[in-house]
């Protein structure tokens, strides 16, 4: 609670040291303009943003790395003299007993003895002594960016410009910062996988037909030593993962497109305005809901429908069928289609409509022959979005989908997916440094590759098919 108020009134100070830098560097600029009979060369008020900035960004860049620096430094500190006066405790037991600490030091728990009340209070004080620490600090920092903005503050300085830069070197940050978070996540998928194509043959994962990382491929180990060496072990060849996946996604398409496409074409085209705004809303709404209810739709609902009415035909469904995961996933991919469909059909320029009706084309000549294909280009990128979404779709085929790898093409079979798969080797006990555990990231990155192949492709198309209409 001392530390929620202190932050609480560490950031009222800091906005109150923002809005009095504006308002000293509004006055200053006006007393000094008028003072020297010079216009400024920017508006007043770039003057009170560029004092702010001073005065608040370099302590905010300051209350980052204290944020990412000072707790890990205190809490090491902490553990060390945990680890003195336990010298015998395993490492798993002083984590816990680390975190005990910390409650005991916030005041949520009582200490269980007298070492661990002596231990807390050292962490108490110590944090305590950070914070104010900290608070001075930070309150120094701003009062030294307020004096140095505010004695630059003159009708002469390109305030406007100063800013103009900031925001464009805030702007190129933001950047930088999500090409180095994709690099990050690429480079450590690419790290674990390569840690378990060190131990698994590339040949036998990619073109492996049979995925059982749970089974010892030894069976005739003895003795339970063996067997545990044994359990670490399995078969790993992804073709029938990779071929569920495909195969759902492909039976989702199968559904959101025809539907999605034509409901665009209706409410871009056809549709009356009043019509228009119930129909579009009322799609939209399937976008708003829950992965999570698809998934028990798809479970409760979906899959013992299409098992009934296989046995009304004399075919045996599976209960976790390709075809209820696949069609439960192209209604929630449906609104995806439909708004972007929607959008690229209204974004076609009304002069190619116009031309078409003027030579005699009916509305369903002109959309068929003149908008679908000026519209190609954007159409294919909405499909792509929706198979990205389809392929890394994960509560609804956990749900409804397999467990067991199954090779096959059948929509009626239980069928896993990549994501399944992904779900079931990273949850649980499962020991994290194991080629079981390891073959989760060979797969993530094989279904990064894929999407990546795919995205490259619709632009290919999107590029070349483009160039017709421009």
């Amino acid at each position: 609670m001392n530390i929620l108020t202190s932050d609480v009134t560490l950031l009222l100070l800091t906005a109150l040291f923002g809005f009095l830098a504006y308002k000293l560097a509004l006055g200053r600029i006006r007393l000094s303009a008028a003072d020297a009979g010079v216009k400024p060369h920017s508006l007043v008020q770039y003057y009170g943003v560029y004092a702010a900035l001073w005065t608040l960004v370099p302590a905010l860049i300051l209350a980052l790395i204290w944020a990412f620096a000072a707790d890990p430094l205190i809490l090491n500190a902490a553990e060390a003299r945990l680890r003195n006066v336990y010298p015998s405790l395993p490492a798993s037991f002083l984590d816990l007993k680390l975190a005990q600490l910390q409650n005991i030091a916030a005041g949520f728990i009582d200490a269980p003895d007298d070492i661990m009340e002596k231990e807390a209070d050292k962490l108490r004080a110590s944090l305590d002594r950070v914070e104010l620490a900290r608070v001075l600090t930070l309150l120094s920092v701003m009062m030294i960016g307020f004096l140095f903005a505010f004695h630059r503050v003159n009708p002469h300085l390109k305030a406007r410009i100063a800013y103009e830069g900031f925001l464009r070197r805030c702007f190129f940050s933001a950047a930088v910062l999500a090409i180095l978070t994709t690099v990050g996540i690429i480079s450590s998928l690419l790290f674990e996988a390569y840690r378990f194509f060190s131990e698994i043959s590339m040949i036998d994962f990619f073109f492996g037909t049979h995925w059982s990382p749970m089974v010892s491929l030894r069976d005739g180990v003895e003795g339970a030593a063996d067997e545990a060496v044994a359990g670490s072990s399995g078969s790993f060849g992804m073709v029938p993962v990779m071929l569920g996946t495909l195969l759902v996604a492909v039976i989702a398409m199968l559904v959101a497109v025809p539907i999605g496409l034509f409901s665009a074409i209706y409410t871009a085209d056809f549709a009356p305005s009043k019509v228009r705004n119930i129909i579009k809303p009322m799609l939209e709404v399937l976008a708003g809901i829950p992965t999570v209810v698809y998934g028990f739709f798809a479970a409760l609902t979906a899959a013992p429908f299409f098992r009934d009415a296989g046995l009304l035909v004399g075919l045996n469904v599976s209960s976790q069928s390709a075809l209820a995961a696949g069609g439960v996933m192209g209604i929630m991919i449906i609104p995806f289609i439909s708004s972007l469909s929607d959008d690229v059909i209204t974004a076609v320029p009304q002069s190619l409509r116009d031309g078409a009706l003027g030579l005699g084309s009916t509305r369903a000549e002109t959309m068929l022959r003149v908008v679908l294909p000026a519209a190609f280009p954007g159409l294919v990128g909405a499909f792509l979005l929706a198979v990205s979404r389809a392929v890394g779709e994960t509560m609804i085929v956990v749900m409804a989908a397999g467990v067991a790898a199954n090779l096959t093409i059948n929509p009626l079979e239980a069928v896993t997916t990549v994501t399944v798969q992904i779900v079931m080797l990273l949850t649980g006990d499962n020991e994290f440094d194991s080629v079981k555990t390891l073959s989760a990231f060979a797969l993530g990155i094989t279904l990064f590759i894929v999407t990546l192949c795919l995205n490259i492709a619709a632009l290919h198309v999107s590029r070349k098919l483009g160039q017709r209409y421009e």
